[in-house]
């Protein structure tokens, strides 16, 4: 199963915004872990004030608002980068 990585942090509205978006696409497709950037210097320092952002892997696929057509492009391709 792909695996997408939400970057975020706590109470954060935009990034609860993107994640209920983004939970149609998924249908069975992808796992999404929540990464809270908060706790973690490296990550709050890439990501500040840019969350939510959606990876796979190392590919940014979204920041707010969700990009669907990057999201779903990702979901339908055989790439499989966690």
């Amino acid at each position: 199963m792909k695996i997408l990585n939400l970057y975020s942090r706590p109470d954060c509205h935009l990034c609860e915004e993107l994640a209920e978006a983004l939970a149609p696409l998924l249908r069975g497709r992808a796992e999404v872990r929540v990464v809270n950037i908060d706790q973690d210097l490296e990550l709050k320092k890439r990501y500040g004030l840019r969350i939510p952002v959606l990876t796979a892997g190392d590919t940014e696929l979204s920041e707010f608002p969700l990009d669907v057509a990057a999201v779903e492009a990702y979901l339908d391709s055989g790439d499989a980068t966690a």
